[in-house]
């Protein structure tokens, strides 16, 4: 039976059995390799997993007590809605009586947002006729980026990450461009690459000091990483300006790719002095063409970017071949 079936068992086999058996509750639950949280039916948390601390940054004193939309979690959808008001699905739980399932971002303690698969359960107080008390939320990390976390560890090794974010450097980058350059000669597959810059790093940097500026950079960096595909690679090219090369990829999927990121990076902030601080990221997208060197290909990409700049930033322009 697959890990995830089974721990969902448990869940709902000791839930009955909370007041009795809450030692061997807690121990099922701490284990487990999704995160769980329980709220009553005012969004308030009452219990907090071990994995919920890992995937969210969040430990349980942070959250137990506090309603979940408060600042702690604020999950958006695909489109950058956020969920914690009108969409919320533990409200939606709580009201329908039904298991909500969806695929959201939840906001990380360190700023940047982590995708996640949603499930949200009510929870009734004697049985399925009795009053719904509450919820019980699983959720799994949804980063489709452990091939890119295992690049990283080896990259660490072979002076190819950039120190500060703990991308690829502008060196892998260019190696990486010239291997797909190379695989795209002979076998005639194409390849995308998006040229991204931080709007308004430098405002940033004079308000709210270099430290902060380095804490965006770092934010903006994992969002990417958590959100690019496993063969992708995204690296940071130098200043605020970041690379990603995207395989198997024609205009229309590399302009997916590139809203999506544009999107996230939109909804993601970090905490200066009580104020959310954000920033957004303007985007030029190419797809490679026979005789293309790694110059050719970035001096098109970075072309599109200032189309981007130009237009009013916080905007992705791409090229086709």
């Amino acid at each position: 039976m697959p890990e995830r079936q089974v721990s969902r068992l448990h869940i709902e086999a000791l839930w009955g059995h909370l007041m009795s058996e809450r030692d061997v509750f807690r121990v099922v639950l701490d284990n487990l390799a999704e995160g769980v949280y329980f709220t009553d039916r005012d969004r308030v948390i009452t219990y907090w997993n071990d994995t919920a601390e890992k995937l969210t940054g969040h430990c349980r004193e942070d959250v137990l007590g506090k309603r979940c939309g408060e600042g702690l979690l604020v999950h958006v959808n695909e489109k950058g809605v956020l969920l914690c008001n009108k969409h919320c699905p533990i409200t939606a739980a709580v009201n329908d009586g039904e298991t909500q399932k969806i695929e959201a971002y939840l906001h990380h303690k360190d700023g940047h947002l982590v995708p996640v698969l949603l499930r949200v359960t009510p929870v009734h107080e004697n049985g399925k006729e009795g009053e719904i008390t509450g919820v019980v939320q699983v959720f799994s990390d949804n980063s489709p980026t452990l091939a890119a976390r295992q690049r990283i560890q080896h990259l660490e090794g072979l002076a190819l990450l950039d120190d500060l974010t703990r991308l690829p450097n502008r060196r892998y980058v260019i190696r990486e461009l010239t291997g797909r350059l190379t695989e795209m000669s002979r076998l005639g597959e194409s390849f995308g690459v998006l040229f991204a810059d931080i709007d308004g790093l430098k405002e940033v940097n004079d308000t709210y000091g270099h430290e902060a500026g380095d804490e965006v950079l770092r934010t903006v960096a994992r969002t990417l990483l958590h959100n690019c595909r496993p063969l992708d690679v995204v690296g940071r090219w130098g200043g605020d300006e970041f690379i990603s090369v995207i395989r198997d990829a024609d205009r229309g999927t590399l302009r997916i790719i590139a809203e999506r990121f544009r999107m996230l990076i939109e909804n993601s902030g970090i905490t200066r002095k009580g104020e959310t601080l954000r920033v957004t990221i303007s985007s030029g997208g190419v797809i490679s063409r026979p005789g293309d060197s790694p110059e050719s290909i970035l001096e098109r990409a970075d072309q599109m970017l200032y189309r981007s700049k130009d237009a009013g930033k916080n905007l992705v322009s791409i090229r086709g071949k």
